[in-house]
Protein backbone atom coordinates (compact mmCIF):
# COMPACT_ATOMS: atom_id res chain seq x y z
CA UNK A 1 0.00 0.00 0.00
CA UNK A 2 1.06 3.78 -1.03
CA UNK A 3 -0.13 7.12 -0.46
CA UNK A 4 -1.82 7.13 -4.24
CA UNK A 5 -4.03 3.74 -2.45
CA UNK A 6 -4.96 5.46 0.65
CA UNK A 7 -8.96 6.82 0.22
CA UNK A 8 -11.81 8.45 2.47
CA UNK A 9 -13.60 6.51 4.62
CA UNK A 10 -17.13 6.24 3.65
CA UNK A 11 -19.56 9.29 4.78
CA UNK A 12 -16.17 11.41 5.34
CA UNK A 13 -17.40 13.98 2.07
CA UNK A 14 -20.84 15.34 1.74
CA UNK A 15 -21.78 17.26 -1.28
CA UNK A 16 -22.22 20.99 -1.09
CA UNK A 17 -25.76 22.22 -0.17
CA UNK A 18 -26.72 24.29 -3.02
CA UNK A 19 -29.75 26.58 -1.61
CA UNK A 20 -31.89 28.43 -2.96
CA UNK A 21 -32.59 26.50 -6.49
CA UNK A 22 -36.09 25.70 -6.30
CA UNK A 23 -38.99 23.85 -4.27
CA UNK A 24 -37.80 20.53 -6.12
CA UNK A 25 -34.20 20.64 -4.22
CA UNK A 26 -35.71 20.98 -0.54
CA UNK A 27 -33.48 24.08 -0.02
CA UNK A 28 -35.80 26.61 -2.07
CA UNK A 29 -38.06 29.49 -1.05
CA UNK A 30 -36.04 30.66 2.21
CA UNK A 31 -33.14 28.81 1.28
CA UNK A 32 -32.76 27.35 4.80
CA UNK A 33 -32.77 30.70 6.78
CA UNK A 34 -36.29 30.00 7.78
CA UNK A 35 -39.25 33.06 7.57
CA UNK A 36 -38.09 35.84 10.06
CA UNK A 37 -35.72 37.40 11.91
CA UNK A 38 -32.16 39.24 11.73
CA UNK A 39 -30.60 35.96 9.97
CA UNK A 40 -32.60 35.96 7.54
CA UNK A 41 -32.52 38.92 6.06
CA UNK A 42 -29.76 39.94 3.11
CA UNK A 43 -26.63 41.58 4.95
CA UNK A 44 -26.84 40.44 8.11
CA UNK A 45 -23.93 40.54 10.40
CA UNK A 46 -23.74 39.74 13.97
CA UNK A 47 -20.74 40.91 16.54
CA UNK A 48 -18.41 37.73 17.39
CA UNK A 49 -19.85 36.19 20.84
CA UNK A 50 -23.52 38.03 20.43
CA UNK A 51 -25.78 35.97 22.27
CA UNK A 52 -29.35 36.97 21.70
CA UNK A 53 -29.04 40.28 24.34
CA UNK A 54 -27.74 37.30 26.67
CA UNK A 55 -24.43 38.81 28.78
CA UNK A 56 -21.76 37.14 26.67
CA UNK A 57 -19.50 33.84 27.65
CA UNK A 58 -16.48 36.08 27.55
CA UNK A 59 -18.24 38.98 29.84
CA UNK A 60 -19.27 36.73 32.05
CA UNK A 61 -16.03 34.93 32.82
CA UNK A 62 -14.19 36.97 35.67
CA UNK A 63 -10.73 38.60 34.40
CA UNK A 64 -7.46 37.90 36.01
CA UNK A 65 -4.19 39.05 36.82
CA UNK A 66 -2.53 42.51 36.02
CA UNK A 67 0.01 43.47 32.87
CA UNK A 68 2.67 46.24 33.77
CA UNK A 69 2.91 48.58 30.62
CA UNK A 70 6.44 49.36 32.06
CA UNK A 71 7.78 46.27 32.76
CA UNK A 72 11.76 45.44 30.95
CA UNK A 73 12.08 42.26 28.95
CA UNK A 74 15.95 42.06 29.48
CA UNK A 75 18.23 39.51 27.24
CA UNK A 76 19.51 36.86 29.88
CA UNK A 77 23.00 34.59 29.69
CA UNK A 78 24.56 33.10 32.05
CA UNK A 79 28.38 32.74 33.19
CA UNK A 80 28.58 29.14 31.55
CA UNK A 81 27.78 30.06 28.15
CA UNK A 82 30.06 33.40 28.64
CA UNK A 83 33.32 30.77 29.50
CA UNK A 84 32.31 28.96 26.74
CA UNK A 85 32.77 31.52 23.95
CA UNK A 86 36.74 31.71 24.84
CA UNK A 87 36.64 35.99 24.48
CA UNK A 88 38.26 37.95 27.25
CA UNK A 89 35.95 40.67 26.53
CA UNK A 90 32.21 40.55 26.06
CA UNK A 91 29.74 42.93 24.70
CA UNK A 92 26.22 42.72 23.85
CA UNK A 93 26.71 43.33 20.22
CA UNK A 94 29.43 39.87 20.15
CA UNK A 95 26.35 37.97 22.00
CA UNK A 96 24.07 38.98 19.30
CA UNK A 97 26.77 38.14 16.12
CA UNK A 98 27.59 34.58 17.86
CA UNK A 99 23.94 34.33 18.09
CA UNK A 100 23.64 33.73 22.57
CA UNK A 101 20.63 35.69 22.30
CA UNK A 102 17.99 37.11 19.73
CA UNK A 103 17.57 40.75 20.68
CA UNK A 104 18.36 43.08 23.16
CA UNK A 105 14.84 44.93 23.71
CA UNK A 106 15.93 46.70 26.87
CA UNK A 107 19.05 45.44 27.81
CA UNK A 108 21.25 42.41 28.49
CA UNK A 109 20.98 40.44 31.96
CA UNK A 110 24.35 38.53 33.28
CA UNK A 111 23.46 35.40 35.93
CA UNK A 112 25.67 33.42 37.90
CA UNK A 113 25.30 30.08 37.00
CA UNK A 114 28.96 28.75 36.13
CA UNK A 115 32.40 29.33 37.37
CA UNK A 116 34.86 31.26 35.06
CA UNK A 117 38.66 29.73 35.47
CA UNK A 118 40.34 33.12 34.22
CA UNK A 119 39.40 36.79 33.94
CA UNK A 120 36.54 37.88 31.66
CA UNK A 121 35.46 41.39 31.00
CA UNK A 122 32.12 42.43 30.82
CA UNK A 123 29.61 44.55 29.11
CA UNK A 124 25.81 44.39 30.29
CA UNK A 125 22.85 46.25 31.41
CA UNK A 126 22.51 44.12 34.48
CA UNK A 127 24.59 41.54 36.38
CA UNK A 128 23.07 39.56 39.06
CA UNK A 129 25.03 39.70 42.58
CA UNK A 130 26.20 36.25 42.42
CA UNK A 131 27.68 36.99 38.79
CA UNK A 132 29.23 40.04 39.66
CA UNK A 133 31.03 38.06 42.45
CA UNK A 134 32.20 35.28 40.30
CA UNK A 135 33.72 37.74 37.52
CA UNK A 136 35.69 39.73 40.18
CA UNK A 137 36.76 36.84 42.32
CA UNK A 138 38.59 35.99 39.09
CA UNK A 139 40.11 39.28 38.14
CA UNK A 140 37.74 40.50 35.58
CA UNK A 141 35.57 43.69 35.36
CA UNK A 142 31.77 44.04 35.11
CA UNK A 143 30.72 47.07 33.27
CA UNK A 144 27.40 48.02 33.77
CA UNK A 145 26.40 50.20 30.29
CA UNK A 146 23.55 52.70 30.47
Amino acid sequence: MNLSQIKKPKGATHPRKRVGRGMGSGHGKTATRGHDGQRSRSGHRLLRGFEGGQMPLHRRMPKRGFTNIFRKEYAVVNLDQLINLGVATITPQLLLERKLIKHVKDGLKVLGRGEPKSPLAISAHLFSESAKSKIEATGGTATVLI
